[in-house]
């Protein structure tokens, strides 16, 4: 599977759950890591832990394997690693604080528009 295809599963699983500000960071060329980040928030930690057990169930599904899933009982900053996607969830708050789209700010955005619900 492509890594788009990935991101894109990811990103319909946390929009599925009303995740906030989803937003996609190309990090191809940047980061050794992944070639894309998801970065997104919940509202409480019931939706915090919701989005990211959507995004591990969706990928499940589509026969990914998450390679790690951290933080998620303290529900403030959810880890998912699908490989080459890495989906970060975040507690509205603590999404303000490590403002990973600033500190990734050299990484373009990826255009997700078309996997999102109106």
């Amino acid at each position: 599977m492509k890594e788009r295809d990935i991101l894109t599963i990811a990103v319909k699983a946390a929009d599925d759950k009303r995740a906030e500000d989803i937003l996609a960071l190309n990090m191809k060329g940047l980061s050794l890591v992944a070639d894309y980040f998801l970065i997104c928030h919940g509202n409480s930690e019931k939706q915090v832990q919701a989005i990211a057990r959507e995004i591990k169930d969706k990928a499940e599904e589509s026969g990914l394997n998450v390679k790690r899933l951290e933080g998620f009982d303290e529900a403030r900053w959810i880890l998912i690693d699908l490989g080459d996607v890495v989906a970060h969830v975040f507690y509205k708050e603590e999404r303000g604080y490590y403002k990973l789209e600033k500190l990734w700010g050299d990484a373009p955005i990826e255009n997700i528009q078309n996997e999102l619900s109106e």
